[in-house]
């Protein structure tokens, strides 16, 4: 996947990069029930407004976000050492629109997990006074020696971060927002592509299950993490075939639209705006402008242009219009779709795609 992703020099692997990105954050934050579209979530990683009105569930996306891109600043500082700032300066950023979450701070006190529709406790941090020792602790395994591989250290991380529960909420964002920062300082991939927030979003009752199974109710650090080591070497399996599958369509989609272009004489900047609005993006004039680097004239004339030539179907009025896919741009995109595939990377087994239709909720595990 390395050579697949960072070899390509077409502009469209930004913006798989860019969807990439979005879909983390959004799967990571729907874990505890922050539920945004993907929309929304592209919007947040371009800094712009969401379509919609501003909720909780934006605050909490728009936070991960700016975490998020904290970890990809620091991912190739040849002088970064973890350390405690860096991990409660984190959770800060995540948590700062919700002051009663004490973000930035060590819990207060003794935290329980509970299973939500019984209200019975699943796991019970261990005692404040331990925290920061415990945290020290994790502190100095990052920043030591190992013989095992990165994609283990950064799973151990993460389980270590979430049964130490540190924080009055949002443990298993920063779980998981952790596990990618110790992915991206080994130079795998772009941290982008090494996340596997996604994947946990899509199988919730599977992640809830496991950290209970290896937690078994209260701090064990001697249980058996090989279980959890094996759900997690899955699930970047399963990411990075989910990754390369997209890859391939959003060329194929790419090809399709660059003769589609060359057809009607239009500038090929405009595959941009398409091939956004391919992937259920409502295109605006700022978005495509800021995208294709151009002024807010070019971006109207490009959209309109678009327009006429049925590309794209307009919404709305003045400041306030959008656009969205057409007809032919939605085919185009179906056409390309290839079959999604599950495989066991112990096995080599291709196995059907399920669905969790039982979701367990376990709300803290995964906050």
């Amino acid at each position: 996947m390395r050579y697949a992703t960072q070899t390509n020099p077409r502009r469209w692997t930004g913006l798989l990069r860019r969807s990439t990105f979005a879909r983390a954050i959004q799967g990571s934050n729907s874990i505890e029930g922050y539920n945004v579209t993907y929309e929304d979530a592209v919007a947040a990683i371009e800094g712009e407004e969401p379509l919609d009105e501003k909720t909780e569930s934006w605050l909490a996306v728009n936070g991960c976000r700016s975490a998020m891109s904290y970890v990809l600043q620091l991912s190739d500082d040849p002088f970064y050492m973890h350390n405690e700032g860096t991990i409660r300066s984190l959770h800060y950023i995540m948590l700062d629109y919700d002051l009663s979450k004490h973000p930035g701070r060590w819990r207060p006190g003794s935290i329980f997990v509970r299973h939500e529709p019984t209200g019975g406790i699943v796991y019970e941090g261990p005692d404040i006074s331990l925290v920061p020792s415990l945290m020290n602790e994790l502190i100095n395994s990052l920043n030591g020696p190992s013989a095992l591989p990165a994609i283990v250290r950064a799973a151990m991380a993460h389980l270590n971060l979430v049964m130490i529960h540190p924080f009055s909420d949002g443990n298993g964002r920063m779980g998981r927002a952790v596990q990618t920062m110790v992915l991206s300082r080994e130079g795998i991939l772009d941290p982008r592509f090494s996340s596997i927030e996604e994947y946990l979003g899509h199988n919730t009752s599977d992640y809830y299950e496991i950290l209970a199974k290896t937690g078994q109710g209260a701090w064990h650090p001697h249980n058996d993490a090989l279980p959890w080591a094996k759900f997690c070497l899955t699930a970047h399996y399963r990411q990075a075939e989910t990754i390369l599958r997209r890859l391939k369509e959003i060329e194929r989609v790419w090809n399709k639209l660059v003769e589609e272009l060359k057809n009607y004489r239009l500038n090929e900047r405009m595959l941009l705006a398409l091939l956004d609005a391919s992937l259920g993006v409502r295109i605006r004039n700022a978005s495509y402008r800021n995208l294709a680097e151009i002024s807010d004239e070019v971006a109207g004339k490009d959209l309109r242009a678009l327009v006429k030539h049925g590309l794209l179907i307009p919404q709305g009025e003045r400041r306030g219009r959008i656009y969205i896919a057409s007809d032919w741009l939605k085919e185009t995109r179906d056409s390309v779709r290839e079959r999604k595939t599950v495989t066991d990377p112990f096995t080599n087994i291709v196995v059907d795609s399920r669905t969790n239709s039982n979701q367990l909720s376990f709300r803290g595990f995964g906050s």
